[in-house]
């Protein structure tokens, strides 16, 4: 295998979705190959099920049975599906999710091994993937648990905007009781480092949202503003981290204040990725941040619905590996500079 370009692993996701679809057609751009060295975990037959399903004849898939068998001059696949498999079209389905699990814990694996670089994930249905052998609400719960990282960060990235939340796939109900002082400084802090290691952004500008409407009204409509956010703001600005805020969420986004910042942090899910998609739906990119891997997937769903119709945008994917490949050399390059400033302090000290 090349080594001298990244080697991105990509799962199939869900294979009643459009997640085939969006890969072939990302990867059938002949400048992917330039950039990197594409490795998918699938079925060959899934794939040729879904390029006959949408008529795409100028695509192959390089059937390998490891990843270091990969062509760098070639989009591969490596087959980890039983030849029993069954694609039923825009139908969530035992199998499906059976097969959506294989493809990622196989992917995982080899990132792990250093066989790959990076995963790019195609998108799962959380409700299907479900077993004894993936509790996990959804990717972002699965690699913590997987890389033993304590804290990760789920941060929807396009070039308008980068949106972080502070509690993601919980119940809205649950969300007051997960925020603390030290959650939130942690999430901060979590996302000022990203920031910086991985987007190469120097002095990154952090707006906090706030949790209920108008920011609690000075505790009329709520006091986690003034018990919570307040105090873990004023707690990241004592680490020198640039952090404003609370920002009432429905003028911060409707006044176009969000472009003054390098980043946001919602406090849950839909309050961040509802303007986010709304913004950014055809460009959006899921990073996963304060893994010791890179991992990121398109900002959509399995669209269940539009499956088989050939109508699906390759953007966000395409997007997701190359923004990928850039915060994979975007952490070489920090942690080369970090270590060489270490080296150059000890040499000093000597």
């Amino acid at each position: 295998m090349d080594t001298s370009k990244v080697r991105v692993g990509i799962t199939q996701g869900d294979i009643n979705g459009i997640s085939y679809e969006v890969i072939i057609k990302a990867l059938t751009d002949p400048r992917m190959l330039d950039v990197c060295t594409p490795v998918v975990y699938g079925s060959p037959k899934v794939g040729a099920y879904h390029r006959k399903a949408l008529n795409i004849d100028n695509f192959s898939f390089n059937n390998i049975k490891n990843a270091i068998e990969a062509n760098p001059k070639r989009v591969n696949i490596v087959d980890c599906l039983d030849d029993s498999i069954r694609v039923e079209l825009g139908k969530s389905t035992l199998m499906a999710g059976e097969a959506s699990a294989i493809s990622l814990n196989t992917a995982v694996n080899d990132l792990k091994q250093g066989v790959i670089d990076l995963v790019v994930t195609g998108p799962i249905n959380k409700l299907n993937i479900q077993s004894d052998k993936f509790p996990f609400r959804g990717h972002t719960e699965y690699l913590a648990h997987h890389f033993e990282s304590s804290d990760v960060l789920m941060l929807m990235v396009s070039d308008l905007i980068k949106v972080a939340v502070a509690t993601g796939h919980v119940a809205l109900a649950d969300v007051p009781g997960l925020l603390s002082v030290d959650m939130l400084v942690g999430k901060i802090r979590l996302l000022h480092s990203s920031l910086v290691r991985d987007f190469g952004i120097r002095k990154p500008r952090i707006a906090v949202l706030g949790l209920n409407p108008h920011c609690g009204e000075d505790g009329l409509i709520g006091t986690e503003e003034k018990e919570l956010i307040y105090p873990a703001i004023d707690r990241a600005r004592d680490e020198n981290i640039m952090a404003l805020g609370p920002f009432p969420a429905d003028g911060f986004f409707g006044s176009d204040n969000f472009s003054k910042f390098d980043a946001i942090l919602a406090m849950y899910h839909d309050q961040g990725l509802g303007p986010f998609k709304a913004l950014a739906f055809e460009s959006g990119v899921n990073f996963t941040a304060g893994l010791p891997v890179v991992r990121t997937s398109p900002a959509h769903g399995t669209a269940f619905e539009i499956a088989g119709t050939g109508v699906a945008s390759p953007d966000p994917f395409r997007r997701a590996i190359y923004l990928a490949c850039d915060i994979f050399r975007n952490r070489k390059e920090y942690d080369a500079l970090v270590a060489g400033s270490v080296d150059s302090e000890e040499t000093s000290a000597e």
